[in-house]
């Protein structure tokens, strides 16, 4: 039966890919009053944050931080888990929270008036776009303005044989049928670091391998020192400055990690996690005039514009910093300037939020860059969390916030924070310093007590403290 053809549908805008990028894209073209398609693949909204990266993760995460806070505050000091655990008895609730999720997602894009269409697209031309959905009929669109939203896909080099059952990657870490007695975990990155720590804390052996001397080299030293603290605490093992030379299945239960130092690192499973590449495949780029850089990205303006001027691309497929929050400011930028709408000044104050055990978060600048920007160093106020109330009351006591002021200690530059509550302390952060809030203004005003926010006030006279003393 041949496939059914559709008269070509025109569109202001066309969103291809559903997750945190296309769908803040598409709701703000739909509020423009643009007639706007949104064009996913997967069954359901959300992409892959939804479906297999961010809500499993932080699921599963959940599960290992209430473990963790039983272990800390009740007479469960010794308690583990017994070997062999599903691992999907440890995320209950996840069908239930990605279902709520899709929901919302579903609702706000019906209520805003887009047109959600289910179906793999590509390019025919650069005007022209082709939907195949699974029925077998295949949609038309001309749209006057496309947006790239489709995300990414682990990046798994080839001479590491990932199976994905024995050696996984961060698509089918989560398909394991049982907690792992023992996981080795390759790169540094987020993916890695937040997986590391999070199998930890549930009584997994995890040993992390990165080539250089720590993870997470875009955070602040101070906060990855902290994390590695708690992640060797835990009974994790931190490698660095290693170089992988060989990664094998011995035919019977273990994966055998072969470094180019020549220690060979055996667990039940090894989990890739070497960074992530644009999804682009079956989207015929080419044809629409575009082709991806060396390191299979698309290049774009500041306005998230391609060579192609009314082609945009927005989150995991221009590359880092690859978050979903600055996918949804990418996406939210690009639906404007494609709609004609001043997408607003590029702000500094988006926050970076790594969802590890313990948590960090940063905005602004660091020490560093205050110190090339400024010509001389930051002055630099901290506060750890055991000297807050609330720290020693929720036994929270490995916790810092910095406080990065200009050279004088008179403007807010950054703020970088380890503990647990991190992601939304931060927030404060953030609003402070879009409201050029000083270090003198959080002395002098009060925060709720006992609470780890008051950690603003101690940092803020200790930074104070060095500035007038």
């Amino acid at each position: 039966m041949a496939p059914v053809q559709h008269e070509p549908a025109a569109f202001d805008v066309v969103v291809i890919g559903s997750g945190p990028a296309g769908q803040k894209a598409a709701i703000q073209a739909a509020k423009a009053h643009a007639r706007v398609a949104l064009v996913e693949q997967e069954r359901g909204v959300g992409g892959m944050c939804v479906h297999r990266g961010t809500i499993p993760s932080k699921t599963l995460r959940e599960t290992a931080v209430q473990l963790e806070r039983a272990r800390r505050t009740s007479e469960l000091a010794g308690f583990r888990l017994r070997q062999g655990i599903e691992v999907a008895a440890l995320m209950s609730r996840l069908s239930e929270v990605v279902d709520a999720h899709v929901g919302y997602i579903g609702r706000q894009i019906e209520r805003n008036g887009v047109t959600h269409l289910h179906g793999r697209a590509r390019f025919v031309s650069p005007a022209e776009i082709e939907v195949q959905r699974l029925s077998g009929e295949t949609l038309r669109l001309l749209p006057r303005h496309v947006i790239i939203a489709t995300g990414s896909r682990p990046r798994n080099p080839p001479e590491i044989p990932v199976d994905h059952e024995n050696v996984l990657d961060s698509d089918s870490i989560l398909s394991m049928i049982y907690l792992p007695e023992s996981l080795t975990v390759l790169g540094g990155g987020v993916i890695a670091t937040e997986y590391a720590s999070m199998f930890a804390h549930l009584g997994v052996k995890v040993t992390m391998i990165e080539k250089v001397d720590r993870p997470l080299k875009f955070m602040d030293g101070e906060l990855v020192e902290r994390f590695l603290g708690a992640f060797h605490k835990s009974g994790g093992r931190f490698v660095g400055n290693s170089v992988v030379a060989q990664v094998s299945f011995d035919g019977v239960s273990k994966v055998q990690t072969r470094l180019a130092s020549g220690e060979v690192i055996e667990s039940d499973k090894l989990l890739v996690a070497l960074g992530r590449s644009a999804a682009l495949d079956g989207l015929a780029i080419e044809k629409a005039g575009l082709k991806a850089t060396s390191r299979g990205l698309l290049e774009v303006d500041e306005h998230c514009r391609t060579a192609v001027p009314h082609i945009y691309a927005v989150g995991d497929v221009i590359g880092p910093p690859a978050l979903a929050a600055t996918a949804m400011e990418q996406g939210r930028r690009a639906a404007r300037h494609a709609v004609g709408l001043p997408p607003g000044a590029s702000s500094e104050t988006i926050p970076v939020g790594i969802y590890s055990i313990p948590e960090m978060a940063s905005v602004g600048l660091g020490e560093d860059e205050v110190a090339k920007r400024e010509g001389a160093p930051a002055l630099v106020g901290r506060a750890r969390f055991d000297e807050v109330a609330r720290g020693q009351i929720s036994n929270i006591q490995d916790g810092l916030l910095k406080i990065v002021a200009d050279p004088k200690g008179e403007k807010i530059l950054g703020v970088h924070i380890v503990g647990e509550g991190a992601s939304d302390l931060i927030h404060v952060a953030q609003m402070a310093m879009l409201g050029g809030l000083s270090p003198d203004d959080l002395v002098e005003n009060i925060f709720n007590f006992p609470t780890l926010g008051e950690a603003y006030r101690v940092a803020a006279f200790d930074l104070l403290s060095r500035r007038d003393g």
